[in-house]
């Protein structure tokens, strides 16, 4: 067996991509190589905890649910022989009992007969299906137990939901962020010891006619830095593009970067039918511009000498098997996923910075300090800036780019043909909200906001804050920008509401401007000119 069918496991195509109940085995090796690389994760463990401790008589159910491929065939499959005489296991939840019955219906007669048999049952679905179940479902206890947990209410205590989506691929934490699946996943694959995969490519290497492309992808995958930005390119796409990882999902991607028709890091950024992988093609660092990405694209394509440079394409063909001739967008992507790592003289070394994450960098940092405030002055300080600079700034640039007279502190309130009315209000970061909240989602953080004397909270995720900071430097907001710009239109409404309130009205046309206040009963008008 050679080392790309030994990877093909990895593959969505592969008959491995989902578990079923099966005796036969389809490849030994293949059949190795799957058990190789699988590995343990929490919500498993967790899982494992919930049937140990089911007696044969418990009127319990286990509902292991999530979306679809991300490891509840694997897991049920993993479990459903060995403790089949402790409950009863209905594997996938979105299948009928018969051709012309619908998965509500082998539901209701799965529940129904739960209800009154005496054995406890476990029962891999999807939310979906879940959410479906509570609208349409027969078995009333069941449905409002549902229907409870997806609004995140107390439920029967004899039911058990262990919820993919409670279990983040990504942690974003002080020290920064991490994946530990991923991690795991892509070490196991190219572990230098005890490793099934690796003696597959040992021997790939010593054919007469290796495969040599798959082999350097193979040597670029195992390294440890390179690694690291792989999981910087996935966590930057669940941030910016709502990207789920889902275990399937991303031994597809593997696969792809593995075995694609180009090296590993044309295969990251080109693109392919795997779902992460049409997420990434934003990210290509080929678009990247900087003086010195333009200079070092300007000269391969003129075939100016550089003496480094061609040390180095002999340092990557020797070590790597990276041959010559690669175009100069193909070399910059080889010096993106190679930033962080120390190879030869370390030629990619100095684009280092020109592929800096700023903006993952900055959300981190403010969604650090959200998450560890205490009181800290100098975290006070920071969110202060944070707010005042960015959050505040951006709110009353963007709530009066029709008004751009208005100034600090007052806010456009609405229009009628050639009048504005607006208002003084102040807005400030709640800091007490701040210092209580507990969240630790890494795809956002909760901006707490005082208006006036109103709490208001408005959920940040990266694309806001980069928006925010671009209105902040004058940027006016266009179409491409409407699934993150909404967030901000939901503020902007608040605003508005609490300011038509105020005591206090700002009429304008031109240069005129009015003042109408209302104090003891009666109203009070000044400034007019």
């Amino acid at each position: 067996m050679r080392l790309r069918e030994a990877l093909s496991v990895l593959s969505k195509s592969s008959p491995y991509a989902v578990s079923t109940e099966r005796d036969e085995s389809i490849s030994a090796y293949l059949d190795a190589v799957k058990n190789y690389l699988y590995i343990e994760t929490d919500i498993e463990s967790d899982f494992k905890k919930s049937l140990t401790s089911l007696s044969p008589s418990d009127k319990k159910i286990i509902f292991l649910c999530g979306s679809s491929g991300d490891g509840k065939s694997e897991i049920l499959t993993r479990y459903s022989k060995a403790f089949s005489k402790r409950a009863d296991f209905h594997l996938d939840a979105t299948h009928s009992f018969h051709p012309d019955t619908s998965a509500i219906d082998t539901l209701n007669e799965l529940f129904e007969k739960f209800e009154v048999n005496n054995r406890p049952l476990v029962i891999g679905i999807n939310t979906g299906m879940l959410g479906n179940y509570s609208e349409e479902g027969a078995v009333e206890n069941i449905k409002y137990s549902i229907k409870a947990f997806l609004s995140k209410e107390p439920f029967d205590s004899n039911h058990t939901f262990l919820d993919f989506e409670s279990y983040p691929k990504f942690k974003l934490k002080a020290e920064g962020h991490s994946s530990d699946f991923a991690k795991a996943l892509i070490e196991r694959i190219t572990a230098n010891e005890n490793n099934i995969i690796r003696q597959f490519y040992d021997k790939e290497s010593e054919l007469a006619k290796p495969d040599k492309r798959l082999c350097a992808n193979y040597k670029l995958l195992s390294i440890p830095e390179v690694q690291d930005v792989i999981i910087d390119i996935l966590f930057k796409a669940r941030l910016m593009r709502d990207q789920f990882l889902t275990a399937r999902a991303l031994l597809d991607f593997i696969f792809n970067l593995l075995t694609g028709p180009n090296y590993l890091f044309d295969n990251l950024f080109l693109g392919n039918d795997n779902e992460l992988a049409l997420k990434i093609l934003d990210f290509d660092p080929a678009n990247f511009r900087s003086k010195k990405l333009d200079k070092f694209i300007l000269a391969r394509s003129l075939g100016l000498p550089d003496i480094d440079f061609e040390k180095y394409l002999q340092f990557i063909s020797s070590d790597l098997g990276i041959r010559r001739g690669q175009k100069p967008e193909s070399y910059l992507r080889l010096f993106y996923i190679l930033r962080k790592a120390e190879l030869g003289e370390n030629y990619h070394a100095q684009f280092k910075y020109d592929f800096a994450e700023r903006l993952i960098d900055k959300y981190s940092e403010i969604w650090n300090l959200h998450y560890k405030y205490d009181g800290d002055l100098e975290i006070k300080k920071r969110i202060r800036h944070f707010y005042r600079d960015i959050v505040i700034a951006a709110v009353h640039k963007y709530n009066n780019r029709n008004a751009p007279e208005l100034e600090k502190g007052q806010f456009l309130i609405s229009s009628h043909n050639d009048y504005q009315v607006a208002s003084d209000i102040e807005i400030s970061a709640d800091l007490v909200s701040i210092q209580n909240n507990n969240e630790s989602n890494a795809s956002y953080f909760t901006a707490y906001l005082k208006i006036g004397d109103k709490p208001v909270d408005l959920p940040i995720n990266i694309n806001l804050v980069g928006l925010m900071e671009k209105i902040v430097e004058g940027y006016r907001p266009n179409k491409h920008d409407k699934n993150t710009v909404v967030l901000l239109d939901e503020l902007i409404d608040e605003i508005a509401d609490i300011a038509a309130d105020s005591n206090t009205l700002l009429v304008l046309k031109g240069k005129q401007r009015m003042k109408i206040k209302y104090a003891d009963d009666e109203f009070q008008v000044s400034g007019c000119n």
